[in-house]
């Protein structure tokens, strides 16, 4: 179903991260830390510190823009401790936005936040 998708093009970012799941069935709750190094309305690419056995579902959090619970599907897992996962839902392009706002990335040093839209 994913691989028949649209792919939208993704975009360099530098964002902090947290990918939390539920490990041994539903007894309680692990939160790891990532970073989020690309991203686009459908997909991302994050981050590691070190290499973690991630499930195939997790939910992200991105706690600078305000972004949370968003679900994933873990499509790729590549050697230098980088992910390729799948949003289960689009993000919107003012989430995006704020996504980019909050990005230490140098491509991105000139977007402003607008009050208003908030």
């Amino acid at each position: 179903m994913y691989d028949r998708e649209a792919r939208f093009p993704m975009e360099d970012t530098m964002n902090a991260a947290r990918i939390e799941y539920t490990e041994k069935g539903v007894m309680h709750m692990a939160s790891r830390r990532a970073d989020v190094l690309r991203i686009s309305m459908s997909g991302a690419i994050l981050g590691m510190l070190t290499q973690y056995n991630l499930p195939q579902q997790f939910y992200l959090d991105i706690p600078d823009a305000r972004i949370s619970k968003v679900g994933c599907l873990l499509m790729k897992t590549y050697t230098n401790n980088t992910v390729e996962v799948r949003f289960l839902r689009l993000m919107t392009q003012k989430e995006l936005d704020r996504i980019f706002i909050f990005s230490t990335h140098p491509a991105h040093k000139d977007k402003v936040l607008d009050v208003r839209s908030w």
